[in-house]
């Protein structure tokens, strides 16, 4: 009787792992998807790939200008701010280029370097910019990344999702996926010396 317990509590465990390894592949594969949707074709398409070091020319703050909404987005997402543009010499080809914090700077507005988050304190943004221009000028030369290929002219300051960040990004669906993998194999690993100590 308590032979037939021990095996019962034993299958039931088996099927348990079983499902939690099965689970975690299939919670990592979910994870791969939506990590290939969303943060690669960010990675693939931006052609500022190559490191070198920029050397502010100048940054200039001018009057206020409405941010560049994307298509689909609402009235209500335009927003004045007063635009910071810094035009710095790239050391690479020696060119006086127009400075963007991110790629995603220059499709929200190529006019300026720095397009801030919507907020309803106006002050509190200027104070924001303002600090951003004086730390330009005070530190003046920094690492930027350009277009080896030339179609794009202008520099950014820091890329979205940097290489390390994409590997970061695999990093956790890859160790679940692995670890559900295992769990699996331990499990039909199991199953087989039970079958195997039956049958002796």
């Amino acid at each position: 009787m308590l032979g037939k317990k021990l095996v019962t509590a034993q299958k039931r465990g088996e099927t348990r792992a079983l499902c939690l390894g099965l689970g975690m592949v299939a919670c990592s594969m979910m994870m791969y998807f939506f990590i290939g949707i969303t943060i690669v074709p960010f990675y693939t398409k931006s052609v500022w790939t190559a490191e070198t070091m920029c050397k502010v020319l100048k940054a200039n703050i001018n009057d206020k200008v409405l941010c560049a909404n994307s298509e689909g987005s609402e009235d209500e997402d335009i927003f004045p701010y007063p635009c910071l543009q810094v035009w710095v010499n790239l050391t690479a080809s020696g060119q006086e280029v127009m400075l963007y914090q991110t790629e995603d700077t220059l499709e929200r507005n190529p006019k300026c370097s720095y397009v801030p988050n919507k907020s309803d304190n106006s002050k509190e943004v200027k104070a924001r910019i303002e600090t951003i221009a004086s730390n330009f000028k005070k530190y003046q030369t920094f690492p930027c990344y350009y277009d080896p290929g030339g179609t794009q002219t202008n520099v950014i300051l820091s890329r979205l999702y940097p290489p390390k960040g994409l590997l970061f990004a695999f990093l956790w669906p890859t160790l679940m996926f692995t670890g559900g993998c295992l769990i699996i194999a331990l499990v039909k690993i199991s199953q087989y010396f039970s079958v195997l100590s039956a049958w002796q």
